[in-house]
Parts: structure tokens; C-alpha cells; sequence
């Protein structure tokens, strides 16, 4: 099992925010330094700087910044302490929460809410999804109607299993890590914990958890159940 960063993202160099992934071991360490990030940049210093275009009815809450040529679009709540690069749209309905730091150049689709998460750059969460302390790879994909579950029933730390024991990363809340170029298909379902390698394709209706090696298709291999219907007129 891999959990060094490295085996997940390639060149953050670019990221809008690169401290984000600096002197990090794991993954589940760039949300450690995003806090950080957004303690020391926005609250520090209150910022409350929108340097986009926010249609009507969006709605801003404490600390948040907001780069060039990003599009707001109309009842997007943005709940700071919120980061978002230049160049992204943010869809109708969308939900962003604290903790959350976005790329340059990415899409939050329709009804999206996304929860103390880095999403890099050119990555796309598309309408109806959630996606909870996480951190998305740059141009991944996750597609309409997909969780990113973020605790366990039990509410105990997430707890990773590698080939030399377990590591415990210290928190009860973490979602998924979301290898670059990899895409979550329409209505998947991540269970607290997953790991992603890059360019992975988890087909639509799946669900996966723990360790995913990198450039995999993953798919349930159900079949198909066919029965012939009673004829029903509906009537309006």
C-alpha cells in the first residue's frame, strides 16, 4: 500500500496555494497545512476580498478570498475561512465550506457541497456531491451524485492500514484522497479513509474503500435483472 503524497500528485508546484503541500509526508497531511494556510492568510489578516464575479443571492460568510476571473453564480453560500483560485465557476446552489481550499481553473457543479477539502487544479465536482475533508487531484473528476463519506459510524479515528501497521492520522473526520486524473463515476459512494491512485476510473454506482493502486478501473460486476412489466397507463 502507498501513502506517500507523491504516489498521489504530480507537479503541486502549480497549485494556487503551493505551501498547501509543502514538507508533507502523506496525503491526509495537506489538510493539516491548509489549515494553516487559512489561519495565517485570511484570518489573521480578515480578509474578505472577492476579486471574481458573484452573481445576485450568493451569499459570503467570514474570511474568505476569491481570485480572477472566477464566477460566483446565483445562491452560492461561501462560508469562510474559504480559498478559491482563479478562472473556477461555482455553480448555481453550491455549498462551500470552511476549511476549503480550490484551484485554479475548477468546476463545483449545481448543488455541490464541499467541506474542508483542497481540490487542485482543473479538478471538477460535478452537481449533487458532496465531498468531505478530502483532497481532490489535480483535473480528477467526481460525478454527479457522489459522497465522499467523511466519518464512521462509530465516529473513532480513521485509521489506515499499511503493509507496516496501522497509522492512525489523528482525527475522526477524512474523507478520500483523490489521485490526479482519476474520476469517481456518477452516484459512487467512498467510504472514511480511501485512498486513490492517479488515473483511476471508479465506474458509476460503485462503491470502494481502503487502498486503490493507480491507473485502475473499478466496477461492481452485477448483472442485469430483466422481468417483463405489468402495463400501467399513468394517469396525472
Amino acid at each position: 500500500m502507498q501513502v506517500n503524497y507523491e504516489y498521489y500528485f504530480s507537479n503541486t508546484e502549480d497549485f494556487y496555494i503551493p505551501d498547501v503541500f509543502k514538507n508533507i509526508k502523506y496525503p491526509w497531511d495537506v489538510l493539516k497545512n491548509s489549515r494553516r494556510v487559512l489561519q495565517t492568510v485570511l484570518i489573521e489578516n480578515n480578509v474578505h476580498e472577492n476579486n471574481g464575479e458573484a452573481q445576485g443571492g450568493a451569499h459570503f460568510y467570514n474570511n474568505f478570498s476569491i481570485g480572477k476571473g472566477t464566477k460566483i453564480y446565483n445562491d452560492v453560500t461561501i462560508m469562510g475561512p474559504v480559498i478559491i483560485g482563479e478562472n473556477c465557476e461555482i455553480m448555481p446552489g453550491a455549498t462551500i465550506r470552511p476549511g476549503t481550499i480550490i484551484g485554479n481553473n475548477c468546476s463545483i457543479g449545481h448543488g455541490c457541497e464541499i467541506k474542508n477539502s483542497v481540490i487542485q487544479n482543473f479538478a471538477k465536482i460535478q452537481s449533487l456531491s458532496f465531498v468531505g475533508d478530502s483532497v481532490i487531484g489535480k483535473s480528477a473528476r467526481v460525478g454527479s451524485g457522489t459522497i465522499v463519506a467523511n466519518r464512521k459510524f462509530n465516529q473513532t479515528n480513521i485509521v489506515i492500514k499499511t503493509d507496516d501497521g496501522a497509522i492512525d492520522i489523528g482525527t475522526d473526520f477524512f474523507g478520500c484522497v483523490l489521485g490526479d486524473s482519476s474520476r469517481l463515476g456518477a452516484n459512487c459512494v467512498t467510504q472514511p479513509g480511501t485512498l486513490i491512485g492517479k488515473y483511476c476510473w471508479v465506474f458509476p454506482m460503485t462503491s470502494v474503500r481502503g487502498f486503490i493502486p493507480e491507473a485502475k478501473r473499478i466496477f461492481h460486476k452485477n448483472p442485469i435483472v430483466m422481468e417483463d412489466n405489468e402495463r400501467v397507463e399513468l394517469m396525472s
